[in-house]
């Protein structure tokens, strides 16, 4: 089972990840936004920022999210920690219930692009 640290280590080399982006994938990853990661099988939750190509996690929780963020995230940490090392295709995590991703309609078309 992943760490909270591992999972933070995770959400930060995501952010490195995106903002190496190009092109269509680029624009997705530029939306300015709230987000929250609730790592399941801890209890925690990271809330942050996505913002500037980016994700700024600002706290860590314990529990579900207080506050619905813009882009919510819920998996276990090793499926985070998979995912992020490209061990887990987020598609196929999505469509099988091991993660779930919730955020507006434009912004799971935005999103999109990152699959």
């Amino acid at each position: 089972m992943a760490t909270i640290e591992e999972c933070r280590a995770a959400l930060e080399k995501l952010s490195d990840n995106m903002q190496q982006t190009e092109g269509n994938v680029r624009e997705a990853v530029s939306l300015d936004r709230s987000v929250s990661c609730h790592i399941k099988d801890l209890d925690v939750t990271f809330v942050g920022r996505m913002t500037g190509g980016r994700i700024r996690v600002d706290d860590t929780l314990l529990g579900s999210p207080r506050e619905r963020a813009e882009i919510r995230l819920a998996m276990s940490g090793d499926d985070l920690v998979a995912l992020v090392d490209g061990d887990l295709h987020f598609a196929r995590a999505w469509g099988s219930g091991r993660v779930r991703l919730e955020a507006g309609l434009m912004d799971l078309f935005r999103l999109r692009k990152l699959l």
